[in-house]
């Protein structure tokens, strides 16, 4: 078990990894849970990281197989161009001879022959139209390939990226395990079911009302999210068997005909900021100075949320961790 706790910990950097090598018998070392806290804070921050480049990657995969819809039908349409030009030499060949300039402008770069206005004079002016709707056509098909080719490196970008955040988040779980499997078994099952010390011992709780829901499509949103009590927490997931957190707040207003975007960093952004004492069922709590965490307010000072890995969809009080802000979509 120390091996694996050490191979963990050795994947990770910087303050997590000083974090999961500490020794929590040592005078300073901060103790498991708070180890624990800090390890699964930095696999939530890497998975808001990796829901926005999945979204990313999706979105490109839209554009590229857009483009490259577009420059089949352009190579389509040369195509088709090509051939009306082959038909007029065809035509010429039954009657005896190919004009030597409609030869040239059936070669494969028949554009550079417009520059030539002594080839240009022995064309009809029905010809000279249909070469020039030819080389418009290659030239968009040109832009529609270097295009296309231009978002698959991107795509390609992304993609790197995805692997990369998803090793981020493997590692500090890795790490999490670690520490977990380190806790006597009574200090262990506490944590799983929420006993730890996550709150913000610093906040000073407001009073808060029982108000209703602030719309009616809040209302749905907070009985889709109940309805998800006990699915568990999977990171990348938006349901509907498991979730990571901004996956459950997109989840639960997507069945009120709302589209939120995908983290909790734009969540946070998805609506007017509402003061904690004013806060109503259905508004998005945004935790820590990163916004990397969201639970939905539902009332009597509780929200629900996809707390970790690990855990289930439950209701925890409002001031868990320190807020960032209040949002109302």
């Amino acid at each position: 078990m120390l091996s694996a706790a050490a191979a963990a910990t050795a994947a990770l950097s910087g303050g997590a990894a000083q974090l999961a090598a500490a020794d929590p018998s040592g005078g300073t070392a901060p103790d498991a849970a708070t180890r624990l806290d800090g390890l699964y804070q930095q696999a939530e921050q890497a998975t808001q990281k990796y829901d926005a480049a999945q979204e990313t990657a999706k979105q490109l995969r839209g554009e590229v197989a857009d483009l490259q819809d577009r420059a089949a039908r352009g190579q389509q349409r040369v195509n088709a161009l090509r051939d009306d030009l082959g038909a007029v030499a065809a035509s010429q060949y039954r009657e005896g001879a190919v004009d030597p300039t409609l030869a040239l402008l059936l070669s494969d770069h028949p554009a550079q022959y417009l520059d030539q206005a002594s080839a240009l004079d022995r064309l009809g002016e029905r010809q000279v139209a249909q070469l020039d709707e030819l080389q418009d056509a290659e030239r968009t098909l040109r832009l529609q390939r270097s295009e296309a080719a231009g978002k698959l490196a991107e795509l390609q970008g992304v993609t790197n990226q995805l692997q990369h955040r998803k090793k981020a988040v493997q590692t500090a779980l890795a790490g999490a395990q670690a520490v977990l499997s380190g806790m006597p078994p009574a200090q262990r099952a506490a944590f799983r079911a929420g006993g730890d010390p996550r709150a913000s011992r610093d906040q000073v709780l407001p009073p808060l009302l029982n108000l209703p829901a602030s719309s009616g499509r809040a209302a749905i949103a907070v009985a889709a999210a109940r309805r998800m009590l006990g699915a568990p927490y999977v990171w990348g997931a938006t349901g509907p068997g498991s979730f990571d957190c901004s996956g459950l707040m997109q989840y639960a207003y997507a069945q009120a005909g709302v589209a939120l975007p995908r983290t909790s960093q734009e969540q946070m952004n998805a609506g007017p900021h509402i003061p904690l004492d004013q806060a109503r069922p259905g508004d998005l709590v945004i935790y820590r100075s990163d916004a990397s965490h969201v639970g939905m307010y539902v009332g009597g000072g509780q929200v629900i949320h996809a707390p970790y890995p690990g855990a289930r969809v439950r209701y925890d009080p409002v001031n868990m961790m320190p807020i960032t802000a209040i949002t109302r979509p």
